[in-house]
């Protein structure tokens, strides 16, 4: 008999109740930043505006993980229909496996300019507002650019995400790049402590000039043209071309449905696929046992790294994707990699289907509008290059390429690498139940699964679906799992092959958000124990 989950015991107690609101809401993983999102409400804007404001934020009050060098997607919900929006860039032109070989590498650079694709993000900002928008871009900006300029009092998670991240940039940053980065590594001349209050004035400067140009500086004015100077002088590959060419591509979601909801995810370069392929081998399994059976945890367990390998193998740019995702998605497919999960853990390979640091936030209002939306620099403050004078720190996504020319996601001018960022959204019928997403890079996938099992096989809401603990697939037969599970457990898993390592630091183990709307059109907001975030409503 396993015992009952202990919130008292659990590493990041929740004291979180469920928000309500009938008017709007928008929850993220900063308060200032939620907060930005109510006042666009209150002046009236809409969803999307407070979406946009809350993300312009987030870049500011958690620069380690969003910069405005960064990626970011969304699934938008308006008028009865989703909207899909893909604000991930290519590689540029010059950035080829033989220009890397050249310089060197072997496999991926982590760091530096080997690792910059064009960044995406405020081409997506572009769009959701040109489309979508009711506001103007200088209005929706203007709490980002206040914060940067006057200052913002740094938040206890953030301030160890600070910390956590110095030592790894001190180390593997370049020197060239290293004192420009050191401005918002070390602001104020140091690590910053809760409370401090932090000033970005040149990030201020940049968002002002995206407010006036309605994005397009970046990518065909002046800040492009000083980013292509930069990369030229540098070292770079990212050139002015890459930037010119560059817009967000509106897509269309993908759904499965599982327990009488559709799920919706976006389709690749981003990993949304992999909860998608999850759900379908866990729809015909029995998890009847609950969350704390660990018969049903090995089950999801295995579902999920034969998902997760897939993923990894075949997910990549779509133009160069061979496997097609009607194979990936079918009965067919999800009933032999079903077959493969028996009693004891795999050590899991990928199928064959060719024969057949990351902020997360969403928002609501009450016209019906929702959005789910995530945007990253990847890795904390992402490859550390750092255009001076302007806070832009670019991201280091081209790391997730490969340079084995066998795979499909082998790096190359003009392609689009794997992508680990992914936004959720919920529907039953023709009615849009909500965004959710907990953010974390290859934790993503994992934390989706495990919040709509708590929720739609386990009957936990909202709040207490983001509160339970979590586990987290590292590769192998390896699993790390939080201090809330009991000792009962991690021997049943242990006897059953899995290699059960604690999870020291539930900072790795993703940080959600998620609103719900009722039938009656009241809202439901939750925001993730783990982070400083909050849910805010009218």
């Amino acid at each position: 008999m396993t015992k009952p989950f202990d919130a008292a015991s659990y590493r990041y107690p929740s004291s979180r109740s469920l928000v309500y609101g009938r008017n709007g809401m928008v929850c993220a993983s900063q308060p200032l930043a939620a907060q930005a999102g109510i006042d666009m409400l209150r002046r009236g804007g809409n969803a999307f505006d407070a979406a946009l404001a809350a993300a312009a934020c987030l870049t500011v009050v958690e620069p380690m993980s969003n910069t405005l060098g960064g990626d970011a997607f969304g699934i938008l919900w308006s008028g009865g229909k989703l909207y899909g929006l893909n604000a991930s860039g290519p590689a540029p032109q010059a950035l080829t496996r033989n220009a890397l070989i050249k310089q060197g590498f072997q496999s991926m650079p982590r760091y530096g300019w080997g690792a910059v694709t064009v960044p995406g993000m405020i081409s997506g900002w572009a769009e959701m507002n040109r489309r979508f928008g009711t506001l103007s871009m200088g209005d929706i900006l203007r709490p980002a650019i206040q914060y940067a300029r006057w200052g913002f009092p740094a938040s206890p998670v953030i301030t160890r995400l600070w910390e956590s991240i110095y030592p790894v940039h001190r180390k593997n940053c370049e020197q060239r790049f290293y004192e420009e980065l050191k401005k918002y590594l070390l602001p104020n001349g140091k690590l910053p402590e809760p409370g401090e209050l932090i000033r970005f004035p040149e990030m201020a400067d940049t968002l002002e000039e995206i407010a006036e140009t309605e994005g397009e500086s970046f990518y065909r004015g002046r800040i492009a043209d000083r980013i292509a100077r930069f990369s030229e002088n540098s070292g770079g590959f990212l050139g002015k071309d890459d930037l010119v060419a560059f817009r967000a591509e509106w897509v269309e979601p993908i759904s499965v449905r599982y327990r009488g909801y559709d799920v919706w995810e976006l389709p690749p370069n981003g990993h949304g696929l992999v909860v998608l392929m999850t759900l379908n081998l866990l729809k015909e399994m029995d998890l009847s046992g609950g969350r704390e059976d660990p018969g049903v945890i090995h089950r999801i367990m295995e579902a999920l790294k034969l998902a997760f390998t897939d993923g990894r193998r075949f997910i990549t740019d779509p133009a160069a994707m061979k496997a097609e995702l009607s194979v990936l998605l079918s009965d067919a497919y999800a009933d032999e990699r079903r077959s493969l999960i028996g009693e004891e853990a795999l050590y899991p390979e990928p199928g064959n289907p060719y024969c057949g640091n990351t902020v997360y936030l969403n928002a609501a209002d009450g016209e019906g509008n929702m959005v789910s939306w995530i945007q990253s620099c990847y890795e904390r403050f992402g490859s550390g290059v750092t255009l001076p004078g302007t806070g832009i720190i670019f991201h280091n996504r081209g790391y997730n390429f490969t340079m084995d020319e066998k795979l499909e996601n082998c790096v190359a001018a003009g392609k689009k690498p794997y992508h680990t960022i992914i936004p959720g959204f919920l529907t039953k019928g023709n009615r849009a139940i909500g965004p959710f997403g907990v953010m974390g890079g290859f934790m993503q996938p994992q934390g989706h699964v495990q919040v709509l099992t708590n929720i739609l096989n386990f009957g936990l809401n909202p709040q207490e679906a983001l509160d339970a603990p979590r586990w987290m697939w590292t590769g192998e037969k390896n699993m790390e799992m939080e201090k809330g599970y009991s000792e009962e457990i991690r021997s049943a898993l242990l006897k059953r092959g899995h290699r059960i390592h604690c999870a020291e630091n539930s900072l790795n183990m993703g940080r959600g958000q998620i609103i719900w709307r009722d039938e009656t059109g009241t809202l439901c907001g939750a925001s993730e124990p783990r982070t400083d975030g909050m849910a805010a409503a009218i």
